[in-house]
């Protein structure tokens, strides 16, 4: 297949068979760049022999948003010209003068001499075109439910912005927001961007030491949050969590609270402000405060190979470019018609783009739910689907495959004739889950949308255009217009058609992070150093993913190479982990390895070493995950854990978890010659038969 998308002759309908074999290269001294390639940086090959494809139905891609190929080879032919088009989304207060410098790579500027105020895409065309337009259904777990319309939303995002900029609040500012999927979430992240003070949004889920850790890292001013969330039937203490965060942080002057649970909770005078009581008194109206393209619009922690989490930076411009053009293109946008569902939480990167910023500047209709999908019943979301008749469903494959668990019961109680589009993100999906998602939730109608981006992309990098690309189950399919990707060798060079290797984008994009806050050193180290020749002028952005294309150049996502572990679409360190339970008073050493998962994609697994003759047992078991996810947070909790009086280590002290990773998945083991004592990965081996994996 060429750049402009179009498919070869081997595409055809036919009967499916699907294997997997990873083949791990030995670590080799890459002498072009002087650097030796570690057993975690491996070239992942893979065979993937999928012969079921998919072209887009005749009656969806006869109105698609976008019907023809020619945009690939128009993105190809010129890509400023193609993207300056693309920023015709956004209202600009002043038009642009390039569109992109790159003359300080990998440090890129989009849209250079623009200026914006992202919200005035997003709020005021809309409140000023259509008013009545709903923006959000909202429906609370307990459930409880609102319809926010544009005119609405833009009044309780001026109210918002004012009350902060009361507290203080001013342009160049850091707000951390620490929230429920409750209304005031998206409001509190545009009433920040009116103000042009960058967003720091924290996941609800994480605990108070991870919070203040982000806190501290953006040196945050105030922090938006909530009594508590609902969550499972259970409250979610968020409050409690932040006082624990603040008593470490002393950037933070003022807390505003929103009343969600009616739990008690201590306010601190001088301090804490009840949200209803300082935004309700505050005019309806917030002038827009311009902004350079390039001027920080939030950042969002993502998990790096180190303790510490890397704070990525998004700035104005390029960003909505890239978050409005994607949602609009993949999930073919008729924003008249059209209810749109992502069920991704605000706190991570799909919640920005495709929950607030895509959808919004879009002038999409959308719905935001709060809990959990089992919560009070396994059918939650297919009522929730029904009862709004929503129309494209955006969702995560371990929720997929939890539903297939759960069982087909559960939807047929629902009509889910609404639906017209499914889409996929957080992590590969694989082609039964696909296959159950088209057939039994899209009804065989819906083309799936499977996408593959970062945190650090800003938006979809690598997914189908529905009404244009014949989809195969289990590949994200090709790179956007506009997107240049590749699969490389450890050398850099591109690899052949059916191999795999390492994923990389070749040019820069508009939603491309801007770098890590506050270090840039570590910025080019972790993105750009591995692949790029800089005196070449030659600037490669790794993604830190293993890939193939196929024999038709479609694209299949192989998982991470790196040390950061990918569970139920959580992006989660192994040295975060480590650290946690090195932590706890009884633990000498942990090494920590995600393991392949059926429902997760995958699982964490701890091999843990103690302190002095203490012995493990069940209960210390517990008391280690327990430890964990008060320190990081429950989603950080190991799925298993392995007590060992020793790791397997090189002779120079580097622990092998290329071994622990055959251990965990029952796989023969590697090559152990390098090991220092080679008994000791057979002894770990068969604890690791012998302990039981906790629920939950």
């Amino acid at each position: 297949m060429g750049q402009d998308g179009r498919l070869g002759g081997r595409l055809g309908r036919g009967s499916a068979t699907w294997t997997l074999q990873a083949v791990v290269g030995a670590a080799e001294d890459d002498g072009k760049r002087g650097r030796t390639m570690s057993d975690e940086h491996r070239t992942i090959e893979a065979l993937f022999d999928e012969e079921r494809t998919f072209a887009p139905p005749p009656e969806f891609a006869s109105r698609a948003v976008v019907a023809s190929d020619a945009i690939y080879r128009d993105a190809a032919a010129d890509t400023d010209a193609y993207w300056a088009k693309q920023a015709d989304r956004v209202i600009w207060r002043r038009r642009f003068d390039t569109v992109l410098d790159w003359s300080k790579a990998p440090f890129a500027k989009w849209y250079v001499g623009g200026t914006l105020n992202v919200t005035e895409s997003c709020l005021d065309r809309h409140r000023d075109e259509h008013p009545d337009r709903v923006a959000y259904y909202w429906e609370g777990e307990p459930g409880d439910r609102r319809i926010i319309t544009y005119g609405e939303l833009y009044d309780e995002v001026c109210r918002l912005a004012n009350a902060l900029a009361s507290l203080g609040v001013a342009k160049g500012d850091r707000v951390a927001v620490y929230m429920g999927m409750v209304p005031e979430l998206p409001a509190a992240l545009l009433a920040c961007a009116r103000l042009g003070a960058p967003h720091v949004v924290v996941f609800g889920g994480f605990s108070a030491d991870a919070l203040a850790d982000r806190i501290d890292d953006a040196g945050a001013k105030v922090i938006i949050t909530c009594d508590g969330a609902w969550r499972g039937g259970s409250v979610v203490p968020l409050k409690e969590m932040v006082d624990d965060a603040v008593s470490r942080t002393p950037s933070v002057e003022h807390v505003l609270v929103v009343r969600r649970t009616g739990a008690t909770v201590p306010m601190t005078a001088g301090r804490d402000v009840w949200y209803d009581e300082i935004v309700r008194d505050q005019r309806a109206d917030c002038p827009a405060v311009p902004c350079d393209a390039e001027d920080l619009l939030f950042l969002l922690h993502t998990s790096g190979t180190t303790a510490k989490p890397k704070g990525i930076v998004h700035t104005c411009g390029g960003y909505l470019v890239g978050a409005a053009t994607s949602h609009s293109m993949v999930f073919d946008l008729h924003e008249t018609e059209d209810v749109y569902w992502c069920t991704a939480d605000i706190g991570w990167v799909t919640g920005h783009s495709y929950v607030v910023y895509g959808p919004l500047a879009n002038g999409a209709t959308s719905v935001l739910y709060e809990g959990a999908p089992q919560y009070p019943d396994r059918d939650r979301f297919w009522e929730i689907v029904e009862r709004y008749g929503v129309t494209t469903l955006y969702t995560a494959p371990t929720s997929i495959r939890t539903f297939m668990k759960w069982g087909d019961e559960h939807l047929a109680k629902h009509d889910l004739s609404s639906l017209r589009l499914l889409g996929t993100v957080g992590e590969p999906i694989n082609p039964e889950a696909w296959m159950w998602y088209r057939d039994v939730v899209g009804g065989g109608r819906c083309p799936v949308v499977d996408t593959w981006w970062q945190t650090e992309t800003g938006g979809l990098m690598i997914a189908p255009l529905p009404g244009v690309t014949t989809t195969k189950p289990g590949s994200a399919t090709i790179p956007l217009p506009g997107i240049a990707a590749d699969v490389v060798d450890e050398k850099g060079e591109s690899v052949p058609l059916g191999q795999g290797g390492y994923l990389v984008i070749t040019r820069p994009w508009p939603s491309m992070l801007r770098g890590i806050y506050g270090d840039d050193d570590r910025f080019v180290e972790t993105y750009w150093r591995r692949f790029s020749l800089p005196d070449e002028g030659r600037w490669v952005y790794f993604a830190g993913d293993g890939a193939k294309r196929d024999l038709d150049g479609y694209y299949w996502l192989l998982g991470r190479v790196d040390d950061v572990m990918n569970v139920s679409g959580h992006r989660i360190s192994t040295l975060e982990v480590e650290s946690a339970l090195v932590d706890h008073p009884s633990v000498a050493e942990a090494a920590v390895i995600g393991r392949a998962d059926a429902q997760t994609g995958q699982a964490i697994a701890a091999f843990v070493t103690l302190r002095g003759d203490r012995e493990g047992d069940a209960a210390l078991i517990d008391e280690l995950r327990e430890h964990v996810a008060a320190k990081i947070g429950k989603i950080a909790r190991p799925a298993s854990i392995v007590f060992t009086p020793e790791l397997p280590k090189t002779r120079s002290g580097k622990i092998m978890r290329r071994l622990l990773r055959d251990i965990s998945e029952s796989r023969k083991l590697g090559d152990v010659t390098t090991l220092a004592n080679e008994s000791v990965v057979h002894e770990i081996a068969e604890r690791a038969k012998n302990t039981p994996r906790p629920e939950g």
